[in-house]
């Protein structure tokens, strides 16, 4: 009988919950470039760069090693 119950009470929800909306994807790598940036390491920007080489902060992590070599 409790698992009846339940079942009823599943089916009284109504429509399943809106998902939220998706992240941006251009905000997160936003958000890594900005922690990369802050540990200022040249590890943490090799690795941004490994990970999103094709994005346009990807250049700005580039410049940033350029300057950590001089």
């Amino acid at each position: 009988m409790v698992g009846k119950a339940n079942a009823d009470e599943r089916g009284k929800q109504g429509p399943a919950a809106s998902m939220p909306m998706a992240r941006d994807p251009s905000a997160a790598v936003a958000e890594e470039y900005e922690a990369a940036r802050r540990q200022g390491t040249r590890e943490a920007f090799e690795l941004f760069i490994a990970r999103h080489g094709d994005s346009p902060l990807a250049e700005q992590a580039r410049a940033e090693l350029k300057r950590m070599s001089r």
